[in-house]
């Protein structure tokens, strides 16, 4: 239930604190004294939108704060799902600045509107004139039903799936999509890899071919000077392996006479033995080196292959080609998983879809259940409501598909005329009928709501005498489950309430301002006596007021 509200430059208000009670409290003051405008300031903390023009100082925010006392509502898993802080009594707050942005707080959390909207939902249902076109809603009147069907744990568990089942269809539709398109790639995909995977793509290929090449391109050149090297080293009549020989011979001859001379004879061996093994390796080098034309066009090809591929694919080596043959193999194998993919859904889909199909047959019959005392129900209130003719009937008809409300929607049907044909309310209520058949409702479904507070703004539009008196009574009973909050005209309906508001304006230096408070039993008296006679309060209209309030009880 709200506690307290505090409202700063919001349209004629100032500044405004108040503190509500539980019961039945009842707000009255003359039209244009500000009420409409308390219950706009209020709406902000509720989650409706707002801009600068309800400031009243433009060089200043407005700042709205409402406290709550949510102890009894099991509203703990809210708070713990965004990340909110709990308390037992939470603050609502907005501010909306000069420029008409505006922040939202819960419990000094910034929060979206969204969030403070959704948690505004738990804590009050504000009623007003105009609210009475939801009653045509298919939507409001479906919740009207399920507001007053006892197993709605049912119905929370098909939601749940519902929105499962949804998010599943909508990635089934992209996997299809993605198939599809997929499908027309596929080809294209396999022949760029089945061209790389031809080409037989090797790492370090590209280097050996341009080594290889270079060879065979100066095969004459190459060949010419290996000859002309083993010449020198041993196959001329003077050359360096017989001098080397020679050499050694001589030094041989004397590396008795001196330690130096024999470790120079082994310098020399040493070298002899490396030319010998240069000269063998010469040899053998120029006997493998041999000119085939066939092997410099296959190598020449071979290049011209990878150039081309380098060249189709935008890489500058064969390892990013390699890289790109890697990449054509993902997208061919995801193309081919995703009918796998597809097919698992498929059948998981379905198996959501059988046990939505047994949970919104369950819901069905609980709602067919539940119809005709709903129906019982209203049209007694309406009768106590000065239709004693009315009839209510509620026309139940099926989708032939799942919806998030399962297969059902209803239809509101009215009349308030002994004969007369029941037909869509929006066609044949007025707007007093409307007031009525609204009240109905929301007194039955106060009964199964555990909605902390409700706000009725003139609820007793188009009512008057007795009946207004009977609208009183019904609004007491209703807050005996909640808190009932009611701006009214009738004075039969202020003298109910347990607590009374007064809402009135005054000047300041030539502002005007709308303030609130709470009035005392003898200013209720008063206020419910200008009510009942006008500006001038008489002797009788005081006494009628007195009863009014002794007769509450």
């Amino acid at each position: 239930m709200i506690t307290h509200l505090s409202i700063k430059n919001y349209a004629l208000i100032r500044k405004l604190d108040i503190d509500f009670l539980d019961g039945f409290s009842v707000i009255t003051g003359e039209t244009g004294a500000g009420k409409s405008i308390l219950l706009g300031a209020m709406s902000l903390i509720l989650g409706n939108r707002a801009d600068s023009q309800v400031l009243l100082d433009k060089t200043k925010k407005c700042v709205v704060e409402g406290t709550f006392n949510i102890k009894d509502y099991n509203l703990n898993t809210f708070f713990n799902e965004n990340d909110l802080d709990y308390d037992e009594n939470t603050f609502l707050r907005r501010e909306i600045n000069k420029n008409g942005k505006s922040r939202a707080f819960i419990n000094d959390t910034p929060v979206n509107l969204n969030l403070i909207k959704e948690l505004g939902d738990k804590l009050v249902n504000i009623h007003s004139q105009n609210k009475t076109i939801t009653l045509n809603n298919s939507d409001f009147q479906l919740a009207v039903i399920d507001s007053y069907v006892d197993k709605n744990e049912i119905l929370r568990n098909y939601r749940l799936g519902f929105k499962n089942y949804s998010e599943k269809k909508k990635l089934l539709d992209e996997l299809i999509e993605k198939e599809s398109k997929s499908k027309s790639d596929q080809d294209y995909f396999q022949f760029q890899y089945d061209e790389l995977e031809k080409a037989n793509l090797d790492s370090g290929e590209f280097v050996n071919i341009e080594k290889e090449l270079e060879l065979l391109n100066h095969y004459e050149e190459i060949k010419t000077n290996l000859a002309d090297i083993s010449k020198i080293l041993e196959n001329n009549e003077l050359n360096i392996l017989s001098q080397l020989n020679n050499i050694l011979s001589l030094i041989n001859n004397i590396s008795e006479y001196n330690k130096d001379f024999e470790e120079i004879k082994k310098r020399i061996e040493s070298n002899f033995i490396d030319l010998k093994d240069v000269s063998a390796e010469i040899e053998n080098i120029g006997d493998g080196i041999n000119y085939d034309p066939a092997r410099v066009e296959e190598l020449n090809n071979r290049l011209d292959t990878v150039f081309h591929l380098q060249q189709k694919h935008r890489v500058n080596s064969v390892d990013e080609l390699i890289s790109v043959k890697e990449n054509l193999t993902e997208k061919l194998n995801e193309i081919s998983s995703l009918e796998n993919e597809i097919d698992e859904l498929k059948k998981e889909i379905s198996k959501i879809e059988t046990g939505l199909i047994k949970l919104a047959k369950s819901i069905s019959a609980n709602r067919g259940e539940a119809i005709p005392k709903i129906e019982k129900n209203i049209t007694e209130l309406l009768s106590q409501l000065g239709m004693p003719d009315g009839r209510f009937k509620v026309e139940q008809m099926k989708f032939n598909k799942l919806t998030i409300d399962g297969f059902d929607k209803v239809k509101f049907l009215f009349n308030a005329n002994k004969g007369g044909v029941l037909s869509d309310m929006s066609k044949i209520a007025s707007g007093g009928e409307l007031s009525r058949l609204m009240l109905s409702i929301k007194s039955l479904i106060s009964q199964k709501n555990l909605l902390p507070t409700i706000i009725f703004d003139e609820i007793d539009n188009g009512v008057s005498g007795n009946v207004a008196n009977k609208v009183g009574k019904i609004l007491k009973k209703i807050s005996g489950s909640m808190q009932v909050i009611v701006i009214t005209h009738l004075p039969q309906i202020a003298g109910m309430g347990d607590s009374h508001y007064l809402v009135y304006k005054e000047t300041d230096k030539d502002i005007t301002k709308s303030r609130i408070k709470i009035i005392s039993e003898s200013e209720r008296i008063n206020e419910i006596a200008k009510m009942l006679s006008g500006s001038k309060v008489s002797e009788i209209a005081l006494q009628n007021a007195k009863e009014l309030l002794i007769g509450k009880n």
